[in-house]
């Protein structure tokens, strides 16, 4: 058996990670990170045996908690580690890189604010046993929560749905800082515990097809969604209607609206995540035609 080295990813190495993507995935459903762009090759590290891939992960920032939020809540750091099929108990494959990732997760913890506390999170679909069993046995991980993921099929009929009176919508690019600033306060007043942050703002603002549809009622916005493209299928992402607003039907009308949007630009299918212990978002959610396909468990450790 030729020796495991370990080391970042490099572009020479597309093709070893096109094979090992292939291998990995043609079973059953799994959470498999893409590696980005050549910047966030310092978070991804690989195993190599010989020429073959055999086991790669990577690390990236998730939730920012901004200094002056009040909120208990913490960073929050995420992981992704796959092995090739027959390897999946390998343990000490498995350590190898993960020693790399967790080194690397405290020195992206070290340039978040000290505000507030890090935590260091994995999610696998319910299926993947081994990556459960790993990070639980293993490394001691313990139970955050779970979510759904959700799926509708936008060759059905969306139905046209009414705003309350007095409450309009439009479709908000967020071009400047300004505007962008002013999102994610708004934002993180309806979700202090996982604020959306800058870094991922701009990242779903650069997928294909991104918008915003705002409601607002007097000039005040009231409510949001954001929807884009990501292969073939639509992504419909950070729903929310703030509380003096809820429970008037502004949330169902942005999601119809949403979806034909995505409708009007030629996409087959639409998905979304939500908790699996938010009953009324999954009520809401199956009201405008979406169902459930999977289930993924998160666990986390301290930083």
């Amino acid at each position: 058996m030729n020796e495991i080295v370990i080391r970042n990813f490099k572009q020479d190495d597309m093709p070893a990670l096109g094979e090992f993507y292939q291998a990995v995935t043609a079973g059953d459903p799994v959470i498999f990170w893409w590696v980005g762009e050549q910047e966030n090759y310092p978070n991804v590290f690989c195993a190599f045996e010989g020429q073959q891939m055999v086991a790669k992960g990577q690390v990236a920032v998730f939730n920012i908690i901004a200094p002056e939020c009040v909120t208990d809540s913490k960073h929050k750091i995420f992981l992704n580690l796959k092995a090739f099929p027959g390897r999946e108990e390998d343990v000490e494959l498995l350590d190898s890189v993960y020693e790399r990732l967790l080194a690397r997760a405290h020195e992206l913890k070290a340039t978040l604010p000290d505000s507030h506390g890090t935590i260091l999170c994995v999610g696998n679909y319910l299926a993947e046993e081994s990556c459960h069993r790993y990070f639980q046995q293993q490394q001691g991980y313990q139970y955050l929560h779970s979510l759904y993921s959700l799926k509708r099929d936008l060759n059905e009929p969306v139905a046209e749905l009414p705003l309350p009176e007095g409450v309009d919508f439009i479709q908000w690019s967020m071009e400047t800082p300004e505007e962008q600033k002013q999102y994610m306060q708004l934002e993180a007043e309806v979700w202090p515990d996982a604020p959306i942050g800058a870094k991922r703002l701009a990242e779903h603002r650069s997928h294909p097809l991104w918008t915003a549809i705002i409601a607002r009622e007097a000039g005040t916005i009231v409510g949001s969604v954001m929807v884009w493209q990501e292969d073939e299928g639509g992504v419909v992402e950070d729903v929310f209607v703030r509380d003096p607003w809820r429970r008037r039907g502004i949330a169902r009308f942005l999601l119809s609206h949403a979806l034909k949007y995505l409708q009007g630009h030629g996409l087959e299918t639409a998905s979304l995540v939500t908790g699996t212990d938010n009953h009324s978002a999954q009520a809401l959610y199956h009201s405008v035609g979406f169902h459930t396909e999977s289930e993924e468990t998160r666990y986390y450790i301290e930083l």
